[in-house]
């Protein structure tokens, strides 16, 4: 959703690089392409002024004069902005002293409630409660029947005594949900509401009806992220009219220009609590301002990546899969192989993984055409293979890989490639798990790595002199201090260095399109 806001803001910093001093009219070019980029991202104008106003205030100041980087200085203040706009701090849910907490849902018909009520009882039951849905929307047709499949989908319970179509109380039902809910023991109820295709009156009344009647823990407003300034519009008069505690954003994976996200939790003073990235009902999690605002600069998502794999991989997998490839390289064997690679699937989209690394918007268009059925057919072929194959691929000879690629239906070059991707894996597992780092990335601290470029570079610079000239000297070793600067925004070595420098390993290149 954001690319498009991503690329101009890129080009609009990359043109700041290589100053060792930024006069005023450079700020003013920088905050203008700035201005024009959110803009064009649909960005509420209000908004964008404050916004544009307070990056100004600040890069004119001494802590952009008197930085060592400028350039990165400024970049900094955007990022720290752009955290302030989105909300600032995570906002967490507010559960109820006493069982059960009430979470009542409200928005326009089509923003994606009610599938959203099943993606949140499925992650609330991820976190160990036990929810509930309810089913209010008694005037949309199927609505409680699409409810109740939702609900089966996610693995929790629904309450829906009325079978809706026009027939029903929605706030009886709201009402019996929460005795319901305490004689079996659900710890969280989501009251699933009715919408409208626009505001009105009718619509208003009756969720307020349903507020008064249940007495909600947090009150979620619904949003489509993609219907632009109208989601801010929409989101004021429910604020005015029924009142709410947070924000949901839904299919924050469509192409739309994002400006509804970037505008709503400044313009309603209400923070976005959660985000919907997808059709599946994993495509959801907690909304995070600071990492949106590391993705938005395309710095990648870190700390999300390593929290999707904690919940996705072992301790014990891990642990085992380290010890034998610190045995040796011949430990590590295909079925190894295949089990991590389905590790990684359960993981979600490989596109979107890869998308949380920092400087991929460098390679979007390679990973947007990434073919995640490649990862099917790799599976297709190692099925296919005996267990003794499995075990020592080096037995793989022209007759067997014919064998496999009839087995797996692919041709036979896709057998010998698979087989040959493999061995470089397996070496460069091994390497990892022996403290030797990944070739082509440098080396992670106290992990060893990077040691053989370390020593080229070493051996490279050993002849190296210095300037007998004082004046000469002096700019050489401003320049040496300059590049070591280089990508030291955040505290973070290399964490603002240009994305187009960032050069992925041969491993993760083989399974990407060509350019």
């Amino acid at each position: 959703m954001f690319d498009t806001l991503s690329d101009r803001l890129a080009a609009t910093f990359k043109n700041l690089r290589g100053k060792g001093r930024l006069s005023e009219s450079d700020i003013d070019a920088t905050a203008r392409e700035i201005r024009i980029a959110l803009l064009e991202a649909d960005v509420a104008l209000p908004v964008v002024r404050a916004f544009i106003a307070q990056v100004k205030q600040r890069a004119l100041g001494a802590e952009v004069s008197k930085a060592l980087n400028p350039a990165q200085q400024v970049i900094k203040i955007v990022n720290e902005e752009l955290v302030g706009i989105l909300g600032g701090e995570t906002r967490r849910l507010r559960f109820a002293k006493n069982p059960p907490t009430v979470i009542m849902l409200a928005g326009l018909q089509g923003a994606g409630k009610t599938t959203l009520a099943g993606k949140l009882g499925r992650w609330l039951k991820g976190q160990g409660h036990a929810p509930l849905l309810v089913a209010c929307d008694l005037q949309r047709p199927n609505a409680v029947n699409q409810l109740s499949v939702v609900a089966e989908r996610a693995g929790v319970a629904v309450f829906a005594p009325e079978p809706g179509n026009g027939v029903g109380d929605p706030v009886k039902v709201a009402e019996d949900s929460i005795a319901h809910a305490r004689d079996k023991q659900y710890d969280v109820v989501i009251v699933d509401t009715a919408g409208r295709l626009g505001i009105d009156e009718e619509m208003m009344r009756q969720a307020a009806d349903i507020r008064d009647a249940v007495t909600p823990d947090e009150i979620l407003f619904v949003v489509d992220a993609m219907i632009g300034q109208d989601a801010v519009t929409t989101a004021e008069a429910f604020r005015d009219g029924v009142g709410f505690d947070g924000v949901v954003l839904s299919k924050l994976d469509g192409d739309a220009r994002g400006g509804a996200a970037l505008s709503i939790a400044q313009v309603t003073g209400r923070q976005i609590m959660f985000a919907s990235n997808g059709e599946k009902l994993d495509d959801f999690d907690a909304f995070h301002p600071d990492r949106m605002a590391s993705r938005i600069l395309g710095m990648g998502d870190v700390l999300s990546l390593i929290e999707q794999a904690e919940r996705t991989f072992s301790q014990q997998e891990a642990e085992a899969l380290a010890s034998k490839l610190a045995k040796g390289p011949k430990e590590f064997t295909l079925d190894d192989f295949l089990a991590q690679m389905e590790q990684v699937r359960k993981m979600g989209s490989i596109s979107k993984l890869l998308g949380m690394m920092p400087g991929m918007g460098q390679m979007r268009e390679q990973i947007n055409n990434l073919d995640e059925r490649e990862v099917d057919r790799t599976a297709a072929i190692i099925k296919s293979m005996t267990p003794g194959e499995r075990a020592d691929p080096k037995i793989i000879n022209g007759s067997r890989r014919a064998r496999i690629a009839r087995g797996s239906g692919v041709d036979v070059s896709a057998v010998k490639g698979l087989v040959e991707r493999f061995f470089e894996a397996r070496k460069m597992m091994s390497r990892m798990a022996q403290g030797g780092g990944m070739p082509g990335m440098p080396g992670i601290p106290g992990m060893g790595g990077g040691g053989r470029r370390k020593a080229k570079q070493q051996k490279k610079g050993k002849g190296a002199r210095r300037s007998g000239n004082p004046m000469k000297r002096r700019a050489e070793e401003e320049a040496a201090s300059q590049r070591q600067g280089e990508g030291a925004a955040f505290g973070l070595p290399g964490a603002g260095a240009d994305p187009g420098d960032f050069e992925l390993p041969k491993e993760f290149r083989d399974i990407l399109p060509p350019k």
